[in-house]
């Protein structure tokens, strides 16, 4: 259930995002088990992954809290693009939400209680926000122009920010920084980020300034810059639907 709701989800776990995951280590019988699956099973959605971006997200409900992001992104169509979102690159990432990703014209269907759901992407790849790790800018250019008039969906399902040793609470949406306000990514966030990846984020900004953006951007999407309220989601308790008594 989606409101403008700010009360506080459950209480922060101590820790940091980079503790280790609760559990044994990884036995040898285990890895030799997933091996053997992996040699047998296609994989196909996760192959299907070709591109790895990283940005940051801020939590709707709360601006003051602010994560790097990784997308790892495949495309359905030429207008739908679906993200796995990790907290980075490394091989044990966590997992902390899903992002899909449509055209304006595809956005403009929706219907005005499910667009201001949804952030524009034109002003975080041209501030230099969004990157595409390792790849030459040159390369980068045309997927970011097409992604500059596009409209995402982020819900976050993992609050490591918190310190969440495991995912806790209800999924929280995301809504992109620079729609915002310019500059309102927190400066340590995106100097780490960007000497981890040897670039610039001010100089991809002055590289990326000729990127067109949209004709108008939807006043119903980023709609917590419009009126300056947030989403959050709580739980409620519904009746269960069933074809026959409950036991």
């Amino acid at each position: 259930m989606a409101s403008t709701d700010q009360s506080p989800g459950p209480t922060p776990a101590k820790g940091s995002p980079s503790d280790p995951t609760p559990g044994a280590p990884m036995s040898t019988g285990q890895k030799a088990i997933d091996t053997g699956a992996e040699m047998m099973q296609t994989l196909k959605p996760i192959n299907q992954f070709s591109l790895h971006a990283c940005s940051f997200g801020i939590f709707s409900h709360d601006m003051s809290r602010q994560i790097e992001t990784h997308h790892f992104c495949s495309r359905l169509s030429q207008d739908f693009v679906q993200c796995a979102v990790y907290s980075s690159n490394d091989r044990k990432a966590r997992l902390v939400g899903v992002e899909y990703i449509v055209p304006a014209n595809t956005f403009e269907t929706f219907p005005p209680e499910e667009q201001r759901l949804w952030h524009s992407h034109a002003y975080e790849i041209k501030s230099g926000i969004w990157v595409n790790p390792r790849v030459p800018e040159m390369i980068a250019k045309p997927e970011l122009e097409n992604f500059a008039k596009t409209y995402g969906k982020f819900w976050c399902t993992w609050q490591i920010d918190r310190g969440d040793k495991l995912p806790m609470g209800a999924p929280a949406l995301m809504m992109s920084p620079q729609a915002v306000s310019p500059g309102i990514v927190r400066p340590e966030l995106v100097h780490e980020r960007d000497a981890k990846y040897g670039i610039s984020s001010e100089s991809l900004q002055s590289s990326r300034m000729e990127i067109e953006e949209p004709e108008m951007i939807s006043p119903i999407a980023d709609y917590w810059k419009q009126h300056g309220k947030g989403f959050a989601i709580d739980f409620e308790e519904a009746e269960m639907k069933r074809d026959a008594p409950f036991p």
